[in-house]
């Protein structure tokens, strides 16, 4: 092992293909991708492999982001700079049914392909900082010299002019679709008759999507993330199959005390005409059924901060902001607070997960109707992926837009917030919309 924190530069380049090509053959590669360049894209992009170790959760577990707090003692803390988001730490996920018992609910043990949830203990990364246009290979002091030789030498071995080279990826069957239209709007009519009573105010209802495929996973990420890649996108390959995700949405974001959320409700599709495309864009900003779907929203959000922030700390800085991505424009809040130090990152997700944007409100309540009417549990999609870093930071998404691909099956979902202005027809339509250009690109890869 090395005694302290060891970062060495590396040229920056735009081509994280070729940086991610070079580590995938060593164990649970992982790429928190930030998408850039998009018109939406992040700051950093986040490469790593090969754990010291591994935690598989379950949706039996009682306290399971206690056990990912035990995990990340493993390693010492860092003080490092911030431009530096991470430095050794976790990486990895958590499926949507590591939120059933924290909000009380009966576990969900219906089997998913990939486990309910899976963080690597990662000592060493790659980190593409694309506001400053630098690169880092970053390690921890746990890692060994060893390591260091190996690493730097892939890493300088790569020819940042070329694109890696691919495996062949086809889809066998087209993708089936979970409901028919008329059984999806048989149950948003359910969920209306629910906020009519009075037991909800909204519910976020999904559908699945499935295809047979071969090939490679990595291919058609690859592929997806040229045209509909968002700031939160990722790749992670795990021993059961890989997770392939576009994401737009941030779950919680911590910066030293500082957190942020930013939950996305009421959505537009995009249109190749740009004056139909400001229209769509106009009609959302202005739209008071969206409006709603995102304020109540973000009074749940406001409440799961409470539970754990600073008295008096939680504010609302924006709402109803407007930001269009490759296949949607979508009203996007954000909601900040101030943690105690006393308070550690890990309490923070089971306070708040799972998000309030894909769940609804109130929340536990949501949660039975969602398990009631929806045929399959939503395992990653719906979830949250991201990283905790030793140094303190974190950084965490919403698992929409987001592929699973496991024996030889791949399966995405879509769906969209509930609310006593919902129109059946309507809500169908903002699924697929949501979801179109994910499955016309795999499909156009159909033999």
């Amino acid at each position: 092992m090395v005694d302290v924190l060891q970062i060495v530069s590396l040229p920056y380049s735009l081509n994280t293909e070729a940086a991610f090509a070079a580590l995938a053959d060593l164990p649970c590669p992982v790429w928190l991708d930030s998408g850039h360049p998009t018109s939406r894209s992040g700051r950093f992009d986040i490469l790593s492999a090969d754990p010291v170790c591994g935690l598989e959760l379950s949706a039996t577990d009682s306290a399971p982001f206690q056990a990912l707090d035990d995990l990340l003692c493993e390693l010492a803390p860092q003080e490092v700079d911030q431009q530096l988001p991470f430095c050794g730490g976790a990486i990895g996920y958590a499926g949507y049914e590591l939120g059933t018992t924290g909000n009380f609910l009966t576990a969900d043990t219906r089997s998913t392909p990939l486990p309910a949830g899976f963080f690597g203990l990662y000592t060493w990364a790659l980190i593409v900082d694309h506001q400053l246009q630098v690169s880092h290979l970053v390690f921890h002091p746990a890692c060994t010299a060893i390591q260091i030789r190996d690493l730097r030498a892939r890493f300088n071995a790569i020819n940042w002019n070329t694109a890696p080279r691919t495996e062949a990826f086809r889809l066998i069957t087209g993708f089936t679709h979970e409901f028919t239209p008329e059984e999806y709007r048989a149950r948003i009519a359910r969920i209306l008759d629910y906020i009519s009573a009075g037991d909800i105010y909204q519910a976020n209802f999904t559908q699945r999507f499935n295809a047979a495929f071969e090939g490679s996973a990595l291919t058609a990420y690859l592929t997806l993330r040229k045209l509909a890649a968002g700031p939160f996108s990722a790749f992670l390959s795990l021993p059961q199959g890989e997770i392939l995700s576009l994401s737009p949405e941030r779950f919680i974001l911590a910066d030293g005390r500082y957190l942020q959320t930013e939950p996305i409700k009421g959505t537009a599709p995009r249109s190749a005409d740009p004056s139909r495309d400001r229209e769509l864009a106009s009609a959302l900003a202005a739209s008071r059924k969206d409006r709603a779907e995102n304020l109540m929203i973000v009074d749940l959000l406001r409440n799961d901060f409470g539970k754990v922030c600073t008295r008096g700390s939680v504010r609302v800085p924006t709402l109803f902001e407007l930001q269009s991505f490759a296949n949607v424009h979508h009203l996007v809040s954000t909601i900040t607070g101030q943690l105690p130090e006393d308070t550690e990152f890990t309490q923070v997700l089971a306070a708040g997960f799972p998000g309030g944007s894909i769940t609804g409100a109130p929340k536990r309540r949501a949660m039975e109707v969602i398990h009631e009417l929806e045929r399959s549990p939503r395992g990653v999609y719906c979830g949250s992926i991201g990283y905790i870093s030793s140094s303190g930071r974190a950084d965490t998404s919403i698992a929409i837009r987001t592929l699973t691909a496991s024996n030889g099956q791949i399966s995405c979902a879509a769906g969209g917030g509930i609310i006593a202005d919902s129109n059946p027809a309507a809500e169908h339509r903002e699924c697929l919309d949501k979801v179109r250009l994910l499955l016309e690109t795999l499909e156009s890869h159909y033999l």
